[in-house]
């Protein structure tokens, strides 16, 4: 048994926990903040959310910011619409995975079968290819180093753990002003159905939002799609 306990612990190291570590910890092959540029970036994760997503596009709409969603393709499929409408309004729009599950957990064919579900799936709504890539809670596999061949994976350099109700909107404002530097990029979650998270979470998300968006704009900070903040090329 203790034989078997260590096998596995050595598999799972190799084949998730220390390419996690290597891209998570010292940014092997993603993209975490763009150093030494202004502005930052805004990007949501887990959506589109029916009820939330529109709330925040109206958000982000009344202070001419452009973001960058990671969507998940099975969401996306259901909601043509949002993604519809991200488009249109300036944002960028990238791939989640077609469900949230972690690539941890998930064989390489898997993987790339939720990527080709999801970009086929955004592609017929909105007529382009997404490149931009975020596996769902940052974890990769060993495998997950040929998609740096076909993707920009981006990661964040300032989360503040929107997911929970706790605290409600002040945490999450306070946090982020706490933490708020030219470069970042930031990840906040415009739905609260996948694992962990709290229902009502987005809602506090969006009051904090507001008043962030309110308060950075102030202090002369500018906000940018993924793609324009890491002056990528065509």
């Amino acid at each position: 048994m203790d034989d078997l306990f260590f096998f596995s612990l050595i598999v799972l190291s190799i084949y998730t926990i220390i390419p996690t570590i290597l891209i998570r910890v010292f940014g092997l092959g993603a993209y975490k903040e763009a150093s030494g540029q202004q502005g930052v970036a805004l990007t949501f994760d887990d959506g589109p959310d029916p009820q939330y997503t529109p709330q925040l596009l109206d958000l982000l709409q009344q202070y001419n910011v452009k973001a960058t969603f990671f969507v998940l393709g099975s969401k996306a499929e259901k909601h043509p619409e949002l993604i519809r409408r991200m488009h249109q309004e300036g944002h960028l729009v990238g791939v989640h995975n077609y469900v949230h599950h972690t690539n941890g957990l998930m064989s390489p064919w898997k993987v790339r079968g939720q990527l080709r579900d999801s970009i086929r799936t955004i592609e017929r709504i909105i007529g382009v290819k997404p490149i931009h890539y975020r596996p769902p809670w940052g974890v990769f596999n060993l495998f997950d180093f040929f998609l740096f061949r076909k993707f920009r994976v981006v990661l964040w350099s300032l989360i503040v753990g929107d997911w929970v109700s706790r605290g409600g909107s002040e945490r999450i404002k306070q946090q982020l002003l706490k933490k708020l530097k030219n470069g970042d990029v930031i990840v906040l979650h415009d739905s609260g159905q996948t694992f962990g998270a709290d229902r009502d979470a987005p809602a506090h998300m969006l009051q904090a939002l507001r008043e962030f968006l309110e308060e950075a704009s102030k202090q002369g900070y500018a906000f940018k799609r993924i793609d324009e903040h890491l002056a990528e090329p065509a």
